[in-house]
């Protein structure tokens, strides 16, 4: 099982984030204390995040218990290929989710990803073992890497919470596109994970009323 950072390791890293980026600072001052949000990894881990996505939080919950219901709590590569399509779609999942489960089954099992092994792999080879499978793009490469593996130097630059977030910190007219947002979260290395977690922390903070942003445009 990955280890996510501890809590004395995130501080230190948001610490130096907050010296190295002016821009960070006053998220940094508004973010309470946070822990790493670290999720079962491997197959299992992948699998549900693609289960989960685009839907909401009650209903992914709902769909995951089902799926392991459905699979006798036996989530592998093997129990998800015993199912076809048609089978994964009776436990909730549309057909593209049911064929992207298959997919992502059928790349471990014939060796183009090795779940078992994959923190051998530097970052951005993860990334790419990761988005050679059909149905995972760069956004679930990068999140996973950082939420089932505990990675800390990943930016997820595509994520429009981060991008939005990077817009207030940087007191800009736009958001920044996934392009620079990437170009824009170097100067964040080796903490790139924290930064994006505290960023995460200060956008919800400011969703829920509980921090006023001033003298932002618009």
């Amino acid at each position: 099982m990955p280890a996510a950072p501890t809590p004395a390791e995130i501080a230190a890293a948001r610490a130096a984030l907050a010296l190295l980026d002016p821009a960070l600072g006053r998220a940094h001052a508004q973010v309470p204390d946070f822990e790493w949000r670290l999720r079962t990894g491997g197959f299992e881990g992948l699998f549900r995040m693609i289960v989960e996505q685009q839907v909401s939080v009650a209903a992914a919950a709902a769909i995951w218990r089902r799926v392991v219901e459905g699979l006798d709590s036996e989530i592998t590569p093997a129990s998800v290929l015993a199912r076809d399509v048609e089978a994964l779609r009776g436990l909730g999942l549309s057909g593209q989710k049911a064929r992207y489960a298959h997919e992502i089954a059928r790349a471990h099992v014939e060796g183009d990803i090795d779940f078992d092994h994959l923190e051998q792999l530097d970052d951005a080879e993860a990334v790419a073992r990761l988005t050679a499978i059909k149905g995972v793009g760069r956004w679930t490469a990068e999140t996973f890497l950082m939420f089932c593996e505990g990675r800390t130097d990943v930016f997820p630059a595509g994520d429009i919470a981060l991008q939005e977030a990077m817009r207030w910190a940087d007191g800009a007219a736009l958001r920044p596109r996934e392009k620079e947002a990437y170009l824009r979260s170097e100067r964040w290395k080796p903490h790139r994970s924290v930064a994006a977690h505290l960023l995460w922390g200060w956008y919800g903070a400011v969703k829920r009323g509980e921090v006023v942003l001033e003298d932002l445009p618009a």
